[in-house]
């Protein structure tokens, strides 16, 4: 459990809001609109109504108590900017702040910001790659190199095991996960024969991931 600022309650904050407090963690939410917390008033630990550009307003939060504060403005990068720099000034720990342009993203690191997201551009690459590939029903991006896919099972697999297929040696590629109609299963042993109605989770390098994908 971490305890978590949130500034900027827009829809990325509220789904980001929602996601934390169903993890468990303890979070203060902040917005100048009072009406735009309200259905997350009895979810989150605190909910303060203040302009965090005003330097007192965020002296107020002890923002150095918190394991991770999140910068959630998108609208306005000025404010963001001001905030993410202010932030860091007063002695944040750990500050992540969103982003909507590659320019903004640079200007947010150089002023303080330890990590910044591209909400729209991530789930429009994720969306891309699912839809641009027959066999792959999700995808997560890790690095540029690396990512993790959910995909079915080659007909050559079913009947064989983890261990006699050996997908490390073969494929270079990792099983992380098998997903079946009810569950998932995030340790697989290696004596799991597939049937073929289960989708893998696979984490590795896309080149090697694109090989499998063809013979799919």
């Amino acid at each position: 459990m971490k305890s978590v600022l949130i500034i900027g309650m827009g829809k990325f904050g509220h789904h980001l809001c929602d996601s934390m407090v169903q993890l468990g963690n303890e979070l203060m939410i902040v917005d100048e609109r009072e009406e735009v917390m309200e259905d997350l008033i009895s979810k989150v630990t605190s909910v303060r109504i203040g302009d965090c550009t005003n330097e007192e307003v965020l002296r107020s939060l002890g923002v150095s108590n918190f394991d991770i504060c999140c910068v959630c403005i998108g609208s306005n990068f000025q404010s963001s900017l001001e905030i993410t720099s202010l932030l860091k000034e007063l002695g944040a720990r750990y500050v992540i702040s969103k982003a909507n342009r590659d320019v903004h993203a640079k200007f947010l690191l150089r002023n303080g910001a330890d990590e910044v997201i591209y909400p729209n551009r991530d789930i429009a690459k994720r969306l891309a790659v699912r839809l641009s590939a027959n066999h792959v029903f999700d995808y997560i991006q890790l690095t540029e190199e690396y990512a993790i896919y959910e995909i079915p099972v080659m007909k050559a697999w079913v009947g064989g095991s983890i261990r006699e297929i050996d997908f490390r040696a073969k494929y270079k590629v990792n099983i992380i996960g098998i997903k079946t109609d009810d569950k998932t299963e995030f340790i697989a042993e290696p004596d799991y024969r597939f049937d073929g109605r289960e989708h893998l989770m696979i984490m590795g390098r896309k080149e090697d991931v694109n090989k499998i994908l063809k013979h799919l």
